[in-house]
């Protein structure tokens, strides 16, 4: 009685053993036939590439927001005037919310980029926020004390056209650095500009209300006319090919030209508003006269 019981234990071990060694090897030889997947890529249908393009004087990021997958490349920059211009930083927001919810509106052959605020740490020193604030959140007064960086230097006098050490704003003198880029809100945006080689850059400021055109030594570049024209008819903001109500020197948009990119500065009617309707139409003849470029 012992022997057989023993006997059935041992084919029952056996039979389990077989069993489990045949599953193994099915499942091993059918793993081989599943082919691996390829890792997910992030697509940028999903949202805007968000790129860090350095850091400002105090540590605060200089951010760019990236829509599209078209060959030629616009940019628009908002807040290089930090606080004392705080509507060209909603501005650029504003715009891009746009751009989220209508993602058709860019031509297939375009991409395009938005750098909100140029100078994150003008804008806190008078917002008290750091990224995307609301018009609620802006105090009353007097917003000056933002215009320059946390050096105290006008970093639309720190580019390489004509640059000085002391530049003019108005009546007042302004410090414009050691040297063109020698602040890391210029030099970061000059390192992107170089890489990338947009068509085109939009600088947003204000409130001269016009559309000005940029030029270094040379003349203006025909491209340039043609936009600056191109954004005026379809806003409304007069158009000028100079801006002679006192020197400029070590300009962003001069620098662009002097390297043979196009540049434009939408200067807004006040320093409280958007005029989004205005620009709205602005950028879509700039969309227009871009995207029928082949």
């Amino acid at each position: 009685m012992k022997s057989l019981f023993t006997k059935q234990f041992i084919i029952a071990v056996f039979f389990i053993v077989a069993l489990g060694v045949g599953l193994f090897a099915f499942f091993a030889l059918r793993r081989n036939d599943v082919p691996e997947l390829a890792p997910t890529v992030p697509s940028k249908t999903n949202g805007p590439e968000r790129k860090m393009l350095g850091l400002s004087v105090e540590g605060r990021e200089i951010e760019s927001f990236t829509f599209g997958n078209g060959k030629t490349q616009l940019v628009f920059v908002g807040g290089i005037h930090g606080g004392y211009e705080w509507n060209s930083v909603i501005l650029a927001y504003e715009f891009m919310d746009y751009l989220n919810a209508n993602p058709g509106f860019i031509p297939k052959n375009l991409t395009v980029t938005v750098i909100p605020s140029l100078n994150p740490d003008g804008v806190f020193k008078i917002i008290g926020k750091e990224g995307r604030f609301a018009i609620a959140d802006v105090p009353a007064g007097s917003k000056e004390a933002g215009r320059l960086n946390a050096n105290s230097v006008d970093l639309n006098r720190n580019f390489d056209c004509k640059w000085k050490p002391t530049g003019l704003w108005g009546v007042r003198q302004v410090s414009c650095g050691t040297g063109p880029f020698s602040e890391p809100e210029s030099a970061a945006i000059r390192k992107f500009v170089l890489e990338i080689k947009p068509a085109v850059v939009v600088f947003w400021h204000s409130r001269s209300n016009g559309v000005y055109a940029s030029y270094c030594e040379a003349d203006i570049l025909q491209e340039t006319r043609d936009i600056m024209n191109a954004y005026s008819n379809a806003s409304g903001y007069p158009p000028y090919e100079t801006f002679d109500q006192y020197e400029i020197t070590g300009d962003a948009g001069d620098w662009l030209a002097s390297i043979g990119i196009p540049a434009i500065s939408v200067e807004l009617e006040t320093h409280e508003t958007i005029e989004w309707e205005q620009n709205l139409a602005g950028i879509r003849a700039l969309f227009e006269y871009y995207g029928s470029k082949k």
